[in-house]
């Protein structure tokens, strides 16, 4: 092929896969192409490779908007929480959940306990894996979370906001108990647990025994009805151990 001829063909596939928007293979094709020329591989294969690449870019960048979505505070990822400080969290257990199987079965993970134990990171660390598998994910704190849902029924746009969460592949509620809630804002949190219950996740943490949650949603009532719809199919962890910041604390001296 002459260089005029070569020159007008890339021309021309340069102008179709803007057009198509496959700015990956636009990026790589010619280099694939004398890869391949070299390796003689064939016409199939070449094609096979530069839409690998360009799927593994559309995958990639959906994932990353997805992160930016699901507003997590840090990034916490499984890979680097230190199970051997927290010998009573059951390692196999949460390592079958980032499986991922309790989404497809709607079913809840509430991490209980004290300050520091971790129960933050073990939610931050599985909503990315769902992220990861291209899930929607949105992560609240508890106080964020009620506030939000407040200032839906006051611009009468409730219904709106709690249908848009019930949409949510997972959602993750993080620091429940350190703010008692109003009886309004307690009731408001029922109806969000009431519409995703059975079918969507939802991650919790908390610093407060179940015993204790009364005293978060400022009535008995309300508080039973919300467990009995979390802990229907859910799995609970009580976690009792050593902070992590005092652990680091203390390597830092």
């Amino acid at each position: 092929m002459n260089n005029q001829l070569k020159t007008n063909n890339n021309s021309r596939i340069d102008e179709y896969l803007k057009i198509l928007t496959l700015h990956k293979i636009a990026d790589i094709y010619r280099v694939e192409s004398d890869k391949a020329a070299k390796t003689k591989l064939s016409y199939t294969d070449y094609l096979l490779k530069l839409l690998e690449e360009q799927v593994l870019t559309k995958i990639e960048r959906s994932i990353n908007r997805k992160m930016q979505i699901a507003a997590f505070p840090q990034i916490k990822r499984l890979e680097e929480f230190d199970f051997s400080f927290q010998p009573q969290i059951e390692e196999k257990v949460i390592r079958e959940l980032a499986n991922l199987n309790f989404l497809e079965d709607g079913k809840n993970v509430l991490f209980l306990g004290p300050p520091g134990v971790g129960k933050t990171h073990l939610a931050i660390a599985l909503g990315i894996k769902a992220i990861e598998q291209r899930k929607r994910v949105l992560f609240y704190s508890a106080e964020k979370l009620t506030e939000e849902l407040a200032a839906a029924e006051v611009s009468g746009m409730l219904n709106a906001k709690l249908e848009s969460l019930s949409r949510l592949d997972l959602l993750i509620i993080d620091e429940l108990g350190y703010l008692t809630l109003s009886n309004q804002t307690a009731k408001l949190f029922f109806q969000l647990v009431s519409k995703r219950y059975e079918k969507g996740s939802i991650i919790v943490t908390s610093n407060k025994s179940f015993e204790d949650w009364g005293e978060i949603f400022n009535d008995e009532v309300v508080a039973s009805a919300i467990l009995d719809r979390m802990l229907h199919h859910s799995y609970p962890f009580f976690i009792n151990g050593k902070s992590f910041r005092l652990k680091n604390m203390s390597k830092s001296d």
